[in-house]
């Protein structure tokens, strides 16, 4: 009987000293959990508002739940005694090994991460960007997905997008189209000019606005070259660009407008 009074007692003392210490873990747990889910909700809201991709949106909040609920029961073992030292060391050691082990996709997703929220570009846009030129076909987490003029799939991976140098051509919602056409140099030049005019006049994808341009580039090597400068939507450049040469060509030919003969000087060394 001794024993038994011995062992309920301190059975009684220890859920007196310890119950209050239960009692506000479990309440700090509960609060926790509330608050975690208000401020999910919020920032699910604020990502929402800046129209930040949806799969982004689905992966920060989440990502954002999991963090605050390891570190509420991290609190929660604290307050009930648990030595948590230990605990977060090996957390530690463990995001460590998984950041060096992939080191490389975890660039590429902070990369994605900061081409979805600043938007350097959009789906759709015309980009050159490491060396590769295509219209962008999807933003993914880890990578940009680009079509290539010659209908080539390319996959740049975000990081080295984010760290290199980005030329959207659809910023500006037109593109100039840069064109370099050679006459003899005995042409009449307002002739020669009129008939690329022409040429922008009756192309319907050419833009009014800015207005294309004509002007001399340079003249050697027994030629006159001009620099052809029509702008276009990105849609219709490649139209454009092929188009307005062929539509000269045309025209030169209807105007009799003669082409540069190559000359090549041999000086032969006896």
């Amino acid at each position: 009987m001794e024993d038994v009074t011995k062992y309920t007692s301190q059975i009684w003392n220890g859920a007196i000293e310890y119950a209050p210490k239960i009692l506000g873990a479990l309440v700090i747990f509960i609060a926790g959990l509330w608050l975690i889910n208000i401020f999910s909700r919020q920032t699910s809201r604020a990502m929402g508002k800046r129209k930040l991709d949806v799969s982004l949106q689905s992966f920060l909040s989440s990502l954002i739940s999991v963090v605050l609920k390891v570190l509420l029961l991290v609190t929660v073992a604290g307050m009930l005694g648990i030595q948590t030292t230990s605990f977060v060391a090996v957390l530690g050691a463990a995001g460590l090994a998984v950041g060096l082990a992939l080191q490389g996709s975890l660039a590429n997703f902070a990369g994605g991460v900061l081409m979805l929220v600043f938007k350097p570009y959009k789906v759709g846009d015309l980009i050159e960007s490491g060396g590769q030129f295509g219209e962008v076909q999807e933003i993914q987490i880890f990578n940009t997905i680009l079509l290539s003029p010659e209908n080539k799939t390319i996959i740049l991976p975000n990081g080295a997008v984010s760290n290199g140098t980005i030329i959207n051509l659809s910023r500006h919602g037109n593109l100039r189209v840069d064109i370099a056409v050679a006459v003899a140099p005995d042409n009449d030049l307002n002739k020669v000019r009129q008939v690329i005019q022409n040429v922008f006049s009756s192309n319907p994808k050419i833009l009014k606005d800015p207005a294309p341009t004509v002007n001399v580039l340079k003249m050697a090597d027994g030629m006159v070259t001009l620099a052809v400068r029509p702008y276009a939507t990105p849609a219709d450049y490649w139209d454009v660009f092929f188009g307005v040469q062929e539509q000269i060509k045309i025209g030169f030919e209807t105007n009799r407008i003669t082409s540069p003969i190559p000359t090549r000087v041999v000086i032969n060394k006896t």
